[in-house]
């Protein structure tokens, strides 16, 4: 609240009588100020009511007039005459040119040490009450953030500064106001977020209106920034429930930022469990909501920590990230999100994402969760070239090579190969798909098969002896070999998608 004129005449033990520029009565006291000189103006910072006896009033018509211009020029609250001692009454041209330029002239019959301590005591006294009400909106804030969270802070905010309030995330795009919606102060706050430091806050004021933007955290990049507009000039209240609201918004964008990576890490368990074989893509589904195929599968090129990642994932994919899966694997960190439209223009989300991390990955389609296993280990076999991100996808082999098979008839092939062997596994036992897998693989090299499989040459001789009984066909003949590399080695050959 500010002290204007015509309160200032109302103040305790004053005696003041308007004389000219009533138009004026609205302008702002900031201090009373005694001088006899003939141009005060370098002396002023604006805002004061100039107390005179009229000694400094210049002799002639014209002078009195620039003498009046420049007081309001300078922003002079007004100009207060004690009549009697230099002149007994005030000059027409004084009171002419107060009514024109709206300059409040007053006589006054109150002794000047007295108005400017009535001043000083009024400024200390508001300085008091601005503290008690700063108090009280600092506690209103604080149970508004237990009641509403982030919506309720703002609300709170906006109320006891008298102006509106907004909030961006960490790239600038708009999480929430008060009131809602865009409103036309809305660009100004975004332009200055984008062009401030990490950690910072700025004024930007014109006169009208006072945008003020404040960044979020504590430490590291910003959270988010906060941005509150209130009326021209910036009053220190609103600089201080500003800085309080900014630091409560801190700390519930730091409890969300908590539950969301304790979120991610029960989700990044089941996916794990999918890719090592303990949990089943269908059951992934029932135990956490995912987003709707098709994904993109992301893996880096090493293992990221989980809080970079997470904030990763938060700048590049805010939209995605909610239903986003990450998990930290040997291989790398493991990203599936939900696949960019075809029709957008902006890179794959892996691209984006590995740039952000400063490391290699590399990127591969699912049409499904159950293509999920596959899709990583491909992802994972481009990440490890070390050449930037790749995408199973811009790499034509391999493209080329996936658009051969059709995914339904190539599953029946792998199925109708591998059946007698894998019912045979489930009656007895004896782990012949994978021995048989070592061993194709290894170029039909019993000994290196052995050693990779951790058993002797003598059981992985008795397990093929078995797989031989079992197909029905002899191992040493190329077309059944053929047959059962090409079924074992189906996913690794063929990318998902």
């Amino acid at each position: 609240m500010a002290l204007t004129v015509a309160q200032a005449m109302t103040l305790p033990g004053m005696r003041m009588r308007l004389l000219a520029g009533r138009a004026g009565l609205s302008r702002v006291v900031r201090w009373a100020h005694v001088s006899e000189l003939a141009d005060p103006v370098p002396w002023l910072r604006g805002g004061e009511l100039v107390m005179t006896i009229g000694l400094g009033l210049p002799g002639d018509p014209a002078g009195r007039q620039a003498y009046v211009e420049r007081l309001s020029g300078a922003g002079c609250a007004g100009l207060a005459f004690a009549l009697g001692e230099a002149v007994t009454a005030v000059p027409e041209e004084v009171l002419a040119a107060a009514d024109l330029q709206g300059l409040p002239v007053l006589e006054i019959l109150t002794p000047f040490i007295a108005v400017t301590e009535a001043v000083a005591r009024w400024h200390a006294d508001e300085r008091v009450r601005g503290e008690r009400r700063v108090v009280a909106a600092q506690e209103a804030m604080a149970r508004a953030a237990l009641l509403s969270g982030t919506s309720g802070i703002l609300r709170a905010l906006a109320e006891h500064t008298g102006g509106e309030s907004l909030l961006l995330d960490p790239q600038g795009k708009p999480r929430a106001a008060t009131p809602a919606g865009e409103r036309p102060w809305h660009a100004r706050a975004l332009e200055m977020a984008q062009g401030a430091a990490r950690l910072s806050a700025g004024v930007l004021d014109d006169g009208i209106q006072a945008v003020q933007v404040q960044s979020l955290g504590f430490s590291g990049p910003p959270t988010g920034w906060l941005a509150v507009c209130t009326g021209s000039p910036l009053e220190w209240h609103a600089r201080m429930l500003a800085n309080q609201a900014a630091c409560l918004l801190a700390m519930e964008l730091l409890g969300v930022r908590a539950g969301r990576a304790k979120a991610h890490a029960q989700r990044g368990a089941l996916l794990a469990a999918v890719l090592d074989g303990g949990l089943s893509p269908r059951q992934l589904g029932e135990l956490c909501p995912v987003a709707a195929p098709p994904y993109e599968v992301v893996v880096t090129a090493a293992p990221v920590p989980p809080e970079a990642a997470i904030e990763a994932l938060e700048e590049v994919a805010a939209d995605a990230e909610e239903l986003a899966l990450v998990c930290a694997r040997p291989e790398g960190t493991v990203f599936v999100l939900p696949e960019r439209s075809a029709g957008l223009a902006a890179p794959r989300w892996g691209a984006e994402l590995c740039a952000r991390l400063g490391v290699p990955g590399g990127g591969c389609r699912a049409l499904g969760l159950y293509e999920l296993p596959s899709a990583v280990r491909h992802a994972a076999t481009l990440a490890a070239r070390g050449d930037g991100y790749l995408h199973v996808d811009d790499l034509e082999a391999s493209a080329l090579l996936r658009d051969a098979f059709v995914p339904d008839a190539a599953h029946r092939f792998a199925a109708a190969a591998l059946r007698p062997l894998r019912e045979y596994e489930a009656r007895h036992g004896g782990d012949l798909v994978d021995s048989l897998r070592a061993y194709l693989e290894a170029g039909s090299n019993l000994e290196t098969a052995a050693r990779r499989l951790g058993v002797h040459r003598n059981t992985l001789r008795r397990r093929l002896a078995v797989a031989e009984r079992v197909s029905g066909r002899p191992l040493t003949e190329p077309g059944h070999r053929l047959q059962l590399w090409l079924a074992l080695s189906l996913g690794d050959l063929v990318p998902p998608g």
